[in-house]
């Protein structure tokens, strides 16, 4: 029976891995000398937002090392940062997009917690807003980031 449960835990965890967005892995820098595995560190990931060609987001975020964190068992802490940039024309009619859609998800523990990164979309000023948060099944956390990207024309003409 224990092991059916074990299987049933690691089949789950499987499964929440593959469903997430992925993103690129840019460097992580050691913050805390741990003895046993990986040290504590602030990694920094670059995802491109899915639909709207032309923006770039970077998330950095606290990773727990040690040997839960080694072995995917850790708690990552509710801290990071999010920067989004234009990095290429956005072509995108502004009309066709939600005023809130996620964009990006992230695994943050084995079970129940995730850093998401919704898009909003401040039609006013148009202007695109990218809002970090971190969420758990029975408490989030009221840590939290935003980035704007404002849409204007990409380079010049002459």
């Amino acid at each position: 029976m224990r092991t059916m449960s074990i299987a049933a835990l690691v089949a789950f965890a499987l499964l929440q891995a593959i469903g997430r967005a992925s993103a690129d892995d840019v460097a992580c820098v050691s913050t805390t000398f741990r003895l046993v595995g990986k040290n504590d560190r602030v990694c920094v990931s670059a995802f491109d937002d899915p639909k709207v060609p032309g923006v770039a987001c970077h998330v950095s975020q606290a990773r727990t090392g040690g040997l839960s964190g080694t072995i995917g068992l850790a708690e990552d802490p509710s801290r990071f940062s999010i920067a989004c940039r234009q990095v290429g024309p956005i072509t995108v009619d502004l009309a066709t997009l939600t005023d809130q859609e996620e964009v990006y998800s992230a695994r943050t523990s084995i079970f129940f917690k995730h850093t998401h990164v919704y898009r909003m979309l401040d039609r006013k000023r148009s202007t695109l807003i990218y809002l970090a948060i971190s969420d758990k099944l029975v408490e989030g956390s009221p840590q939290n980031s935003i980035s704007t990207v404002p849409v204007m024309p990409w380079g010049t003409s002459r």
